[in-house]
């Protein structure tokens, strides 16, 4: 078990080096946008509008845990905002992106968001939970209509914030629902959680309690640290408890450990991940094995293989402008919160208001938005519980674009749909 705990934690090492550079190769964009009552056209404006742009922040991850992610998310929304400017832009304007890497710091997320809020319109991508709720006060104040890359609970409630499908709780009732329904879990059995300490583990682990109060199952906790990468103790742990499944609300890196160590120690339990929790990069690791016999994950956006003519679409642009780059749920997510974005633009366009207010009253008039991208419809006219409660169950696959696939279509379990979200404090 060591040589392959070794193996595990070299590659992954390996994977977190070759996922640091930046999408443009460096930090982007920053010109200044000045504010305006009216355009010459007589539409409003303000900060991040003028006469002739309007500019975008992508506040993400390209160097650190979530580095791989934050540079599929980045390339996704830059290609989209460049194929809207090739077709005229947005309102007469055509658009401009700045890039900035936190590398999932919030005290450089900060910085990084008081540097360019002055001149920003609205915020496509911003990566992590603790990051926007350190912000959300301040993002809140300013109405900058900010589309997280987190499904935390803690930041709902606010109006310019919009959680894009389902919170991390609710995929979490539906995973535990899916092991009872499927994989032999049953009332008195124990089931496993590992989670991040902070927003993102705390808002999954809600739900997994949840689910398991509901369905008499014991929950046996582990909670790590974003920096921890051995997964041994937490295996241990697990194995001692007997349980019968694990859920798994962590990074990457932490779930190739987890996997990988289980499988080389003789535990065979299915593992039910977060949204956040898998990339199709480690199957190149030597936790592939493990992860392709019993890892699956929860998640509102359908994976980029599903057999969508928009993802089609998507997966022929992307190669082109981005050869050899890897095909994730992170191109998927990036150009679906781009398309969000680029809609409420053009509704704001049409009520002449491109002011951050009209931009973000312009979004919350939507109330079943939808572009053929699968899932469910979502709520936009809501901003104090989730959009959507359904989730997919979706399985590695190392023959599928972007390394997983669909094992369960868009459903609301019936626990997803009882339970009360907690409210955001």
């Amino acid at each position: 078990m060591s040589r392959n705990r070794t193996a595990v934690l070299a590659a992954l090492l390996a994977l977190g080096l070759a996922a640091t550079a930046c999408a443009s190769g460096k930090a982007t964009g920053g010109g200044q946008a000045t504010a305006t009552a009216a355009g010459g056209d007589g539409v409003r404006t303000g900060p991040g509008v003028t006469a002739d742009t309007i500019t975008l922040s992508l506040l993400t991850d390209l160097t650190g845990p979530y580095a791989s992610l934050g540079k599929s998310l980045t390339q996704a929304q830059q290609l989209y905002f460049e194929q809207v400017n090739q077709s005229g832009g947005v309102c007469g304007r055509k658009i401009e992106t700045i890039v900035r890497d936190h590398g999932y710091d919030a005290q450089k997320a900060m910085a990084a968001y008081a540097e360019v809020a002055p001149r920003t319109a609205a915020i496509p991508q911003f990566i992590g939970s603790p990051m926007v709720t350190a912000l959300k006060d301040r993002i809140t104040a300013d109405k900058i209509l900010t589309l997280p890359m987190a499904w935390a609970t803690s930041l709902l409630g606010s109006e310019a914030i919009q959680v894009t499908g389902t919170t991390y709780d609710v995929d979490m009732i539906n995973a535990v629902d899916f092991l009872v329904k499927e994989k032999g879990v049953k009332a008195g059995d124990r089931i496993g959680h590992l989670y991040f300490e902070g927003d993102y583990g705390e808002s999954a682990l809600a739900g997994s309690k949840y689910a398991a109060g509901e369905l008499g199952l014991t929950l046996v906790e582990q909670k790590i640290k974003a920096t921890d990468q051995d997964m041994t103790a937490q295996v241990a742990a697990f194995r001692k408890a007997g349980v019968r499944a694990v859920l798994v609300s962590v990074g990457p890196r932490q779930t190739a450990s987890l996997v990988g160590v289980a499988l080389a120690a003789g535990m065979d339990v299915p593992f039910v991940g977060s949204n956040s929790a898998y990339s199709p990069q480690l199957l190149a690791t030597p936790a592939a094995p493990a992860l392709l016999k019993d890892f699956f994950y929860v998640t509102a956006g359908a994976p980029i293989s599903a057999p969508l003519p928009a993802y089609a679409k998507l997966v022929a642009d992307y190669r082109a402008k981005y050869a050899g780059q890897p095909l994730d749920s992170g191109v998927a997510a990036g150009w679906t919160a781009a398309i969000i974005v680029g809609d409420a633009l053009r509704k704001a366009c049409e009520a002449k208001d491109l002011s951050r207010a009209g931009i973000v009253a312009a979004h919350r008039s939507q109330k079943s938005w939808e572009a053929g991208l699968g899932g469910t419809p979502m709520d936009f006219s809501v901003f104090d519980r989730p959009a959507s409660r359904a989730s997919y169950v979706v399985k590695p696959d190392k023959q599928a674009v972007g390394g997983a696939v669909i094992l369960k279509e868009a459903a609301v379990s019936e626990l997803a749909g009882k339970y009360t979200v907690p409210a955001a404090g």
